[in-house]
């Protein structure tokens, strides 16, 4: 039997080298910055991932690990209304007029009462996951889409940032119905590398916002479940939850104990009413180093024996005017290096993420400007400038950075600015 080509063969390589050392979102003005946090009730954790959303409109964002959020609110809405809402918990509404630039906001657990009609509905937990592929056409966009999308990619040595890329792209978004595949339109980007955290090796993702992309499940099905694969897995039920006051079923999959090939484990949240898939999460099981290495590692110094020890991937949907979209997606890679010769061995992390922040309908056919469009090979850090523009992302959302991550870049905007002035000194000198 052919086994499909997994996700990561053709979408999430990663290259390791050797070195020493306009949209529509952009024509809106805004009035109001909402800034805030989003917690567990009772328990006080911050919930990361959370949707927030202007009500009536394709304007949104997500919360970040620290369950944080930033949003900008155009002229137009201020008298609209918030939409919070988080996978498991009731939904919460608020007024944006009367909202504080700062907020925390606590979502309480949803209650999961399942009858037994909704019990005995599916027992095949396959046999589900094979209708929701099935009825993408009906439950998915069908239109041309113009997407306004963040991304962002992150390196770490260890725990420490090592390099930060940052973009806004405008997604081309094919009908969910099509065959045809999306393009991606680069609209800003920006980046920092510190090569002095990275000692020899410099870590670099190649794909960028395509790779988060790809893992559209509804739309790119071949990274993950085909007809060939699908019976290498096993398939069950776990206990429902809610989102949005409906009724989510729970499925796990794993491959089965006689695959040997590395396959996918996880998570997938399929709505009981439509049978949309709303969000998934899922990892790559890594045991066999040899052919995962393969899969992910392109280039790499021959001195060098480099495998991942985690991979992991979660995508989630939203739903607008009765139709659903691809919104959100998260990627975390993590290698081990082993220098020949060498006592110590070292460790990096990967992370994309990529947020759908505003969008529109496009009847016609979408232009594609030839110079501004990125290939699935594209490496983002390579394509970049730098943190020199202090309104660089303008009237733009974006997901709000780790305090990590903000800390990183404002070390190495001082560094910069030291830099400079000591070469200014070094000219009058």
């Amino acid at each position: 039997m052919k086994r499909a080509i997994p996700l990561t063969i053709k979408a999430l390589t990663v290259l390791f080298i050797f070195c020493f050392s306009t949209t529509n979102a952009q024509d809106k003005q805004f009035a109001k910055e909402i800034k805030g946090e989003v917690i567990d009730q009772k328990t006080k954790d911050v919930l990361v991932f959370s949707d927030i959303i202007i009500a009536n409109s394709n304007i949104s964002t997500v919360t970040n690990t620290d369950g944080e959020f930033l949003l900008k609110v155009p002229q137009d809405f201020l008298d609209g209304t918030l939409v919070v809402s988080h996978l498991g918990y009731e939904k919460k509404e608020f007024k944006i007029s009367t909202l504080d630039n700062k907020l925390e906001i606590a979502l309480t657990p949803a209650l999961t009462e399942l009858t037994a009609v909704e019990i005995d509905t599916y027992k095949d937990a396959e046999s589900l996951l094979k209708a929701a592929l099935k009825n993408k056409s009906l439950l998915y966009n069908n239109s041309n889409t113009l997407m306004t999308a963040f991304y962002r990619e992150t390196i770490k040595k260890r725990k420490r940032n090592a390099s930060l890329s940052e973009a806004v792209v405008q997604i081309h978004k094919r009908p969910y119905d099509s065959h045809k595949r999306d393009a991606i339109e680069l609209i800003k980007s920006r980046k920092k590398t510190d090569y002095t955290r990275l000692d020899t090796l410099a870590v670099k993702l190649q794909g960028g916002p395509f790779s988060n992309l790809y893992t559209d499940i509804i739309k790119y099905p071949e990274y993950i479940f085909t007809n060939e694969n699908i019976p290498l897995y096993d398939f069950s039920f776990d206990s429902s939850t809610r989102i949005n006051e409906n009724l989510v079923y729970v499925i796990n999959f794993k491959q089965k104990p006689t695959v040997t090939a590395p396959l996918f484990y996880g998570k997938l949240y399929i709505e009981a009413k439509t049978l949309a898939l709303t969000n998934a999460v899922y990892s790559l099981n890594v045991e066999n180093r040899k052919l995962t290495s393969e899969m992910y590692v392109r280039k790499k110094p021959g001195a060098a024996v480099v495998y991942p020890t985690q991979a992991t991937y979660r995508v989630n949907y939203r739903t607008n005017n009765g139709k659903w979209h691809y919104a959100y997606s998260n990627i975390s890679l993590t290698f081990k290096v082993n220098w020949k010769r060498k006592l110590f061995n070292n460790v990096y992390t990967l992370n994309s993420e990529m947020a759908i922040t505003d969008w529109r309908i496009k009847d016609a056919v979408i232009e594609k400007p030839r110079n501004k469009m990125m290939r699935p090979t594209t490496i983002l850090a390579d394509a970049t400038s730098g943190f020199s523009d202090p309104k660089f992302w303008g009237l733009y959302n974006i997901i709000e950075p780790e305090k990590s991550i903000e800390s990183a870049i404002k070390k190495i905007q001082k560094q910069l600015k030291k830099a400079k002035a000591n070469r200014a000194k070094a000219k009058k000198a």
